[in-house]
């Protein structure tokens, strides 16, 4: 029989594992074409969508920042009215950070966790789905508040009173807050999936202390998510009470604080930024190791310095609020919780330096773009150290110069590390390389564009200007270098977008030149995700890989001789799987996750219109959950299938029979 989230249910007592109850799964007949990929639970898919879908907002998203600064290259400047200006700078920063840098993240997270700890599949693979899914319905709900009267205009913070229906009385606040609970559903079911993924299905001998620090990074962004998001949606919750059914949680007519908005979004924003950023550590702690063909210096201490990372990350919420009036007390709390915070970064930073430190370093593109996020970093981790500092903060706050930390932090280290890592495992998800020559044209665009760009801000936040200015005069002189932090961002636009070009154009010549798909460890790399053919089979793994060291794939190859010198003893290419999947069963495809994730944006509708759309969305709601529910598992009769080439299926078949 089925369980409520379509896997395998069994009677009490038996010996079956998760990772067995996946290898029970038989595919049946598998959809073609566009409803392979609507309907699929495959982790890998999946992570591909959940990166196309990001790709896909990054244009949106940077759209708006071309329109701001086209608005800001002149004084004067009447490109956006004053209403647009802030419809416009709300929806680059909202979309930005919770439809471009997180889901990004989950993309990586999707597609190589499980193939790094040896897995068929994550736990859950229909929630899995369910998850990106509602995650692109509420970001697509988010963005029609452009063609449903105007976006929102709150902040991306969109901080009380000013997103009550009194100084907005618009929909538009309501769009940012029903998209943002939706997707936020997407981000709390994946954090449980990816959590469970990981304690429990990880392969043979792989202790939490030989896990890639990549999966380490990823468990611990699972956690903050897992912790965070309900605080915003609780915030959220009452936010949509005040607009739309009249309470007064954020009401300053009726008595209420508006600090309680502030208190909550940033107990969930300030450990939203590590969530951000520990996936891309977790990127550039692979990548560095395998192109300086040294392990990663101090592992513990980097594992430990993210634990550390994520378990801090809740105690410095309120230096967001140093000029809110606090008062002295609190104040002093959170500035040495500050300071602390940047220790144990600070110890990844050391590790990184000391891994490549007398390395003969390969500097291909992941790694360029790997170095790029370790420098630029640290630019924005000092700026971010400073605001510790309660008179610093007080005078910068609301400046330019915050605008230019947060994107050292978030852009110059969140999302360099993101392309770098598109570039290292673009032949294992696509079975080719991109092209290196046009990967560091790319590399050096991006690296100028961004600091030309965002380099003036500092200068411009210590002059005085606002970061939600929409105009100003030529006596304020801030001209100049508002003009050079616009040209800055055209050629940081171009040098992003050619991620995209790059992909479709080494695919075309790969394709045109009939080159058969790149081996399976094209950069003699260290974990086990490389051990596999590439493209990645549907199946993973033909066989549960055992591991016995940390960078355990790396043992494999080489080995210490006679002399105590470590000498490669077979090539990747000698030692990878098959890869034919002969007798190894997955989950079937499902396209209930799809039409439960796509019932949630109908009743936010309903509850922002009229009640009379509720009706037709939690109707199709419940239809999705029966259906879903009473979904049968598929083929369960294993006899029709070859038993004598997987370890793991036969002895799910034979337990099976069994029970």
């Amino acid at each position: 029989m089925a369980s409520d989230n379509g896997q395998l249910a069994l009677p009490p007592g038996s010996s079956v594992t998760t990772t067995s109850v996946l290898g029970a799964w038989a595919r049946p007949d598998k959809p073609t074409g566009l409803m392979n990929w609507v309907t699929t639970v495959d982790h890998k898919k999946i992570g591909i969508m959940y990166g196309a879908a990001s790709l896909f907002f990054l244009l949106v998203g940077g759209v708006a920042a071309l329109m701001i600064r086209i608005q800001l290259a002149t004084p004067d400047s009447t490109f956006l009215s004053g209403d647009a200006y802030n419809r416009v700078y709300t929806m680059h920063g909202t979309v930005m950070v919770f439809l471009v840098v997180m889901p990004i993240g989950a993309a990586f997270a999707n597609y190589l966790m499980p193939l790094q700890i040896g897995a068929r599949d994550v736990a859950f693979p229909r929630i899995n789905a369910f998850s990106f899914w509602v995650f692109l319905a509420g970001g697509l709900m988010l963005n029609t508040s452009w063609f449903l009267g105007g976006g929102p205009d709150g902040g991306w913070f969109n901080y009380a009173p000013n997103n009550g229906i009194i100084y907005s009385p618009g929909h538009g606040i309501d769009f940012w807050n029903m998209g943002l609970l939706i997707a936020g559903i997407g981000s709390m079911t994946g954090a449980v999936n990816l959590i469970t993924t990981v304690i429990n299905m990880r392969a043979p001998g792989m202790t939490l202390m030989k896990m890639p620090v990549f999966t380490w990074m990823t468990l611990v962004t699972q956690f903050l998510l897992l912790f965070a998001i309900p605080v915003l949606t609780v915030a959220q919750v009452l936010l949509a009470a005040d607009r739309n059914f009249g309470a007064n949680f954020f009401n300053v007519q009726q008595g209420a604080d508006p600090l309680l908005w502030q208190h909550l979004f940033w107990i969930f924003g300030h450990p939203e930024v590590y969530l951000m950023i520990l996936p891309a550590f977790g990127i550039v702690s692979e990548i560095i190791p395998t192109f300086s063909r040294k392990p990663i210096f101090g592992y513990p201490f980097m594992v430990f310095s993210g634990i550390a990372i994520g378990f801090m990350g809740w105690g410095v919420w309120a230096h967001h609020m140093f000029v809110s009036g606090l008062g002295p007390l609190s104040v002093s709390a959170f500035t040495v919780g500050t300071m602390f915070i940047a220790v144990p970064t600070g110890v990844k930073i050391l590790n990184w330096l000391f891994t490549m430190w007398g390395a003969k370093i390969i500097l291909s593109t992941p790694m360029l773009f790997s170095i790029a996020l370790v420098t630029q970093f640290t630019i924005g981790g000092l700026s971010g150290v400073s605001h510790a500092i309660a008179p610093h903060d007080t005078q910068q706050t609301d400046t330019y110069y915050i605008v230019a930390h947060f994107h050292y932090v978030l852009f110059g280290g969140a999302f360099f590390g993101f392309v770098g890592g598109i570039y290292f495992w673009a032949p294992k998800a696509f079975g080719f390389l991109m092209n290196e020559r046009f990967g560091k044209v790319q590399f050096w665009m991006m690296v100028i564009g961004f600091n030309v760009t965002f380099a003036p801000m500092h200068i411009l936040g210590l002059q005085g200007m606002p970061r939600r200015m929409q105009t100003y005069s030529a006596v304020q002189g801030f001209g100049m270098w508002n003009m050079v932090a616009s040209i800055g961002a055209f050629i940081l636009g171009i040098g992003t977008m050619l991620t995209v070009v790059n992909l479709y154009t080494s695919h075309r010549a790969w394709v045109r030149q009939g080159r058969p798909n790149v081996g399976a460890d094209p950069w003699d790399a260290r974990t086990i995700e490389w051990s596999i053919p590439s493209p990645t089979p549907e199946h993973n793994f033909d066989t549960d890989p055992v591991v016995t060291h940390l960078d355990d794939w790396w043992h494999r190859k080489y080995q210490k001789d006679e002399n105590g010198k470590l000498r490669l003893v077979h090539t990747g290419e000698e030692l990878a799987q098959a890869g034919n999947g002969e007798g190894v069963h997955l989950p079937a495809p499902s396209y209930w996750p799809i039409t439960l994730a796509f019932s949630l944006p109908i009743i936010g509708y309903g509850v922002m219109y009229t009640f009379w759309l509720l009706i037709p969305g939690i109707l199709l709601m419940m239809a999705a959950l029966f259906g879903w529910a009473f979904e049968p598992a598929d083929n369960l009769d294993l006899d029709d299938h070859d038993h004598g080439h997987d370890d793991q299926a036969g002895g799910a078949e034979k337990e099976l029979e069994t029970v």
